[in-house]
């Protein structure tokens, strides 16, 4: 586009640079296509192990909150303990 509003050398170079490293980018990406699936798989990995890391901290908090009974000391029974 800039080629066709300027009409100048500079800017027909630069236009049809700009096409050559978009159609690297396309070459690029056709033949690493298994690369770019491993990635989405990782991604996809990333996400079921935020969601579990979310539950984790959920389960976590709720048993830190959670209130305890009372419980009975242990330890040896001694006759002032037991009156």
């Amino acid at each position: 586009m800039l080629a066709n509003i300027l009409k100048s050398e500079t800017a027909i170079k630069a236009s049809i640079h700009i096409i050559e490293v978009f159609v690297k980018m396309r070459e690029m990406i056709l033949t690493h296509k298994d690369i770019l699936l491993k990635l989405q798989q990782l991604e996809k990995q990333q996400s079921d192990h935020d969601v579990s890391i979310k539950q984790l901290y959920q389960y976590i908090s709720a048993l830190i909150t959670e209130k305890q009974k009372p419980r009975r000391p242990i330890g040896f029974k001694t006759k002032s303990r037991d009156q």
